[in-house]
């Protein structure tokens, strides 16, 4: 009797233990929150950037490597200058405004938000007839400003000087105007072009003229100016010997998310950074001096 009691009291508790370790092993129930998928995987298959023509050689190469890794995703890039850039990104019809200079407080209150990406380095250019070879700030301030008019006032031959720039919504000139002008503006006289390519073309086909475009524009159907007796290079640059240059920014209205955060993550990226940021004549945000 005492036997089957025993052998009563054994097997029931190895049942007992036997639940005690069902139980611990079950699988607990899943939470309820919801993980945001839009902010780390592609949510829609188009986007657009506009804005600084600056800046686009270098978003094109990303938005080229971007399609060809993500099968089916289209980003549309177009140019229009900086100012154009940032309020049709704050209008919301494009999802990426690429821009040489920071957004304007009535446009930050839009909600944008800056993504930096990378420097921009700016150049002085004249056609190829021009005999100076070097600026001082002073010189070109007063070439831009329309109070120097013929060459030989700066060391050149005696021939008139034509200024061809960007419009009001470039960025490139608010940065030039900023840094060679102290903040004043470039003079009406100058030729007005809607793109830093056709400001390009300009230089290279009028006798005697100036313009000023970024780095990665350069062609040997100009010529590139010294300023105050520093030749540009990413080097003058990073040691801040060479001044003419804007940090690249590509706004988004409100955080990005999804498909834009994953493109711009990439350019952000040291894989592209890397490989394309300076072999496309920009210069990578953490070469910068701070």
């Amino acid at each position: 009797m005492f036997k089957t009691k025993s052998k009563i009291a054994l097997v029931s508790t190895t049942l007992i233990a036997l639940m005690i370790l069902v139980g611990c092993g079950k699988t607990p129930n899943p939470t309820t929150t919801t993980p945001n998928s839009s902010a780390t995987s592609i949510d829609k298959k188009t986007i657009s950037a506009a804005g600084s023509t600056a800046l686009q050689p270098l978003v094109k190469l990303a938005a080229d490597d971007f399609m060809a890794k993500n099968a089916g995703v289209q980003v549309n890039l177009s140019g229009g200058g900086s100012m154009t850039g940032l309020n049709n990104v704050a209008s919301g019809s494009i999802e990426i405004g690429n821009s040489d200079v920071i957004a304007p407080d009535e446009l930050k209150s839009a909600g944008l938000i800056d993504h930096q990406v990378c420097v921009a380095p700016f150049l002085l250019i004249v056609n190829k007839d021009v005999t100076v070879d070097n600026l001082t700030k002073a010189q070109a301030a007063d070439i831009l400003s329309g109070k120097i008019v013929n060459w030989k006032d700066v060391g050149g031959k005696d021939a008139p000087i034509s200024i061809i720039g960007r419009a009001a919504s470039s960025g490139t000139r608010l940065n030039i105007e900023k840094v060679i002008l102290d903040g004043k503006k470039i003079t009406d006289a100058a030729a007005a072009q809607d793109s830093t390519g056709n400001l390009l073309t300009g230089v290279a086909q009028a006798p005697g003229a100036i313009g000023y475009i970024d780095a990665a524009y350069l062609k040997d159907t100009v010529k590139a100016l010294k300023y105050n007796g520093v030749a540009y290079s990413a080097e003058a640059v990073i040691s801040g010997q060479y001044p003419i240059y804007s940090y690249e920014h590509m706004y988004t209205k409100g955080e990005a998310t999804g498909t834009v955060k994953l493109f711009l993550d990439y350019i952000a990226s040291q894989e592209f950074q890397d490989k394309s940021v300076e072999k496309a004549g920009f210069i990578a945000i953490n070469k910068m001096k701070k």
